[in-house]
């Protein structure tokens, strides 16, 4: 993908390769209280921060986890996606985990613990497919 390409066509290629359908479910959710707001999470995040390619993909997701697990329990939901599209790109359980577990320096415990209680949910999920 190119820089030259519009946001939201960069955007759309790259959520769909990470995380089939995102869009389809957002708008189905969100759109009708906050109209376009799935588009706009398309072409923001994943059109513009997402897709620069200056890193790669399972670089960009484990540094997305990171961030949510120092956040703290409030991004669960969010941690869970990450951790699932991580998965999908070839992050080992082992490496998620660490990465949730060095987070401990900058979150804390209790956020390490409820990053690793998603990355569990995440890994359970996976073995009963």
């Amino acid at each position: 993908m190119s820089l030259d390409e519009p946001t939201y066509k960069r955007g759309k290629a790259l959520s769909e390769a990470v995380n089939p359908g995102m869009e389809d479910a957002l708008a189905a959710r969100y759109d009708a209280l906050v109209p376009g707001l799935s588009r706009m999470v398309v072409e923001v995040p994943y059109g513009t921060f997402y897709s620069r390619g200056v890193v790669d993909e399972k670089t960009r997701l484990l540094a997305t986890i990171a961030a949510l697990a120092a956040l703290g329990g409030q991004t669960k939901p969010q941690l869970k996606v990450n951790i699932s599209s991580a998965r999908a790109v070839g992050a080992s359980r082992e490496e998620i985990c660490e990465i949730i577990y060095q987070m401990t320096l900058y979150g804390g415990f209790p956020a390490m613990i409820n990053a690793l209680n998603a990355a569990i949910e995440v890994f359970e999920a996976e073995d009963h497919e």
